[in-house]
């Protein structure tokens, strides 16, 4: 994979690999040069560790988007076996947005549901840039109810700034499918696991979020508008994203206080984009202890549970209401 322009925060830390690289590519090191080379890596690792832990949450909103982050086929690859991509909603089109597949994840068969973004110019035209229409929410569910059926557990993906917002999606009922999946998703009788893999923007994130256990990456977010979005209604000008973003507080941090998630999974040393394998490692470990977990519960539980869990979220105040005067 070619090497991508640093984010602005990265670029000390790439200044030092390049010093680093060329100490090491020099032929019969001298002792000092050795101990130099020593001292680099430590270094080096102690400035990833130290700018990483202290983003801002804009920064983690770039490194949500960063183009050599891993994406949902890319986890296809590292995490899955065997996967039969199933296409089409039997309505209108296969929405190129959202991968459904049947899978194994160490020998147990699954359904995988995953938005994607495309890598190339032409790959992100035909994935819509991760943004679904109404054909892609209607496919997964299509797939969802199918694995239901036979009892086979779903793992949902979700990487999208949110759902299309164009004039021919909302004409075929955008609002209205993400609704339906939001009623038939909760009802669902199989274990449903999902993981925000890089952006969680608004209903497009949540079609396929209702989840018996919901993990974010630790450097995505998740949130009910893109910080732009945000920006836009409240200050009037995207150049109020970074405050918006902080404002928002959709951090993996702030969502696992709030308890909107269940886990944060530690991503590499300098994020998911400098690693792909570390990554998908970390991925399938939590998907495996996870789906263990959810299987010794019986399904009128599991139902329950999961129809509880998102009924519980927020916090509010009930009161009589104010008398007329």
């Amino acid at each position: 994979m070619p090497q991508s322009r640093p984010l602005a925060f990265e670029r000390p830390i790439f200044e030092l690999e390049e010093r680093l690289a060329t100490l090491e590519a020099q032929p019969n090191p001298t002792p000092g040069s050795k101990e130099s080379i020593r001292n680099m890596r430590v270094e080096l690792t102690r400035m990833k560790r130290e700018v990483f832990e202290n983003l801002d949450p804009w920064d983690v909103v770039k490194v949500a988007r960063h183009e050599q982050r891993p994406q949902t086929l890319d986890y296809v690859e590292l995490v899955f076996d065997d996967f039969m991509e199933l296409h089409g909603d039997r309505s209108f089109g296969d929405d190129r947005a959202i991968i459904t597949g049947f899978a194994r994840l160490e020998g147990q068969k699954i359904l995988l549901v995953g938005q994607h973004k495309g890598r190339t110019l032409k790959e992100r035209t035909e994935c819509n840039y991760g943004c679904a229409h109404p054909e892609g929410y209607q496919k997964a569910l299509d797939k969802m109810s199918m694995a239901a059926r036979f009892g086979l557990p779903i793992v949902c993906l979700i990487d999208t700034p949110g759902a299309y917002p164009g004039i021919g999606a909302e004409e075929r009922g955008q609002s209205y499918h993400i609704a339906i999946n939001l009623r038939d998703l909760s009802l669902l009788r199989t274990p449903i696991v999902c993981v925000v893999i890089g952006e969680g923007g608004s209903g497009g994130a949540l079609g396929i979020g209702i989840g018996d256990h919901v993990a974010m990456l630790q450097f995505s977010y998740y949130s009910v508008i893109s910080p732009e979005g945000c920006a836009g209604i409240l200050w009037k000008s995207d150049k109020f994203a970074d405050k918006a973003a902080r404002a928002l507080k959709f951090t993996s941090k702030h969502l696992r206080e709030m308890g909107v998630v269940d886990e944060v999974i530690s991503e590499p040393l300098g994020g998911a984009h400098r690693d792909h394998r570390q990554m998908a490692t970390s991925l399938k470990m939590s998907l495996s202890r996870a789906l263990r977990d959810l299987s010794s519960i019986p399904l009128d539980e599991l139902v329950e549970r999961r129809y509880q869990k998102f009924r519980r979220l927020g916090v509010y105040e009930e009161g009589a209401a104010p008398a007329e005067a």
